[in-house]
């Protein structure tokens, strides 16, 4: 049985983790850490879990979690980097839900978070958890960058089209709506009820949203030249879940059929991948609740343009599902191993 710590638990990706991993066959959470909740339980917080889960929490040190096989850190930006370095250190397998190590570059850390990293030097070699595309590089890591939500529905959803040379990638248009859990707990004027219900809001346009950084490099990487998108997100009244409608420019005169190949070849064995159509676009009540992406790629012959829509639960594909998928990979787990339900419906 692999024995878990989260770190950062209070949170909502650190309740995610706490459900998956109370059912989960193979893992069981033996620590728990917050500063808020520290020497209560954790259904203190997440009351969901009452009776479900006994566990204490316990002050947020490393030497707390020394016997601990692999460390979930659901923390702020900036505060995972020396838990990660000391963790790592003792040889704990680290598992970041922040974005202490998404970017391979100091610089681009810098320039998109500002905040100091006390680990700089293992940035290059950081494995970036997204399982369809680094699948063999997690399974031998000790420390993985668990991507950011918006980022995974963009680069699965585009993947398939950028690997095959099919598109123009300076031509990609990005918008996506997401839930407003993925705003975090910390209220703020625009998470709102009354501010926030019965209305769509776009925010953070015009390549300002931190998220543009992982998305241009990780695309680049898939197109091995460096690129940059238009990305739009917006706060949709909703409590999970991120849609991304996708378009780029065809390099050549396309067909549905090919396109349909190259999305069939790209995940015709990749369990979490579900492909749909124009007749079945995605939801994001379909995946609610799932570690699924949904993906539909569309042929536009008037504009010679492919659309693609892409879905996943913000909290689960997007964060501690996928976070989840990365530690079966790790461990040589089946990698649905506790992901396989969880769906919310309706």
């Amino acid at each position: 049985m692999i024995k878990a710590g989260i770190i950062g638990a209070t949170g909502y990706t650190g309740g995610e983790l706490l459900k998956i991993l109370a059912s989960h066959p193979n893992a069981q959470v033996v620590r728990a850490a917050s500063r808020s909740n520290a020497g209560k339980q954790v259904s203190n917080v997440h009351k969901y879990l009452y009776k479900a889960l006994d566990l204490e929490e316990c002050a947020i040190d490393s030497a707390n979690f020394r016997d601990c096989d692999v460390v979930f850190l659901a923390l702020p930006h900036g505060a995972s980097s020396q838990m990660a370095k000391e963790l790592v250190g003792m040889g704990v397998k680290v598992i970041d839900l922040g974005a202490d190590f998404r970017l391979r570059s100091i610089d681009s850390y810098n320039e998109w978070y500002g905040a100091e990293h006390k680990w700089p030097e293992v940035l290059p070699e950081t494995v970036y958890g997204l399982p369809e595309i680094y699948r063999e590089r997690i399974k031998d890591a000790d420390l993985v960058a668990n991507p950011g939500c918006y980022p995974t529905s963009i680069i699965l959803g585009l993947m398939p089209l950028i690997k095959n040379d099919l598109v123009d990638v300076h031509t990609i248009v990005a918008d996506s709506k997401s839930g407003v859990s993925g705003a975090g707990k910390t209220p703020a004027a625009n998470t709102h009820y009354p501010d926030m219900n019965e209305g769509i809001s776009a925010y953070k346009i015009a390549g300002t949203h931190r998220h543009t950084a992982e998305i241009e490099q990780e695309l680049g990487l898939l197109a091995q030249e460096e690129m940059y998108i238009t990305f739009t997100p917006h706060l949709t009244p909703m409590n999970r879940g991120i849609l991304s409608s996708i378009t780029v420019t065809a390099k050549k005169e396309l067909t549905q059929d090919i396109i349909d190949q190259c999305y069939y070849e790209a995940y015709k064995d990749e369990y979490f991948i579900r492909l749909r159509s124009l007749a079945d676009l995605p939801n994001t009540k379909w995946v609610a609740g799932s570690n699924f992406c949904d993906i539909a790629a569309v042929w536009d012959k008037r504009t010679k343009r492919v659309n693609v829509i892409s879905a996943i639960d913000n909290l689960v594909k997007g964060a501690s599902g996928q976070a989840v998928q990365n530690m079966n990979i790790m461990f040589g787990l089946e990698e649905n191993a506790g992901l396989k339900f969880g769906f919310v419906y309706p």
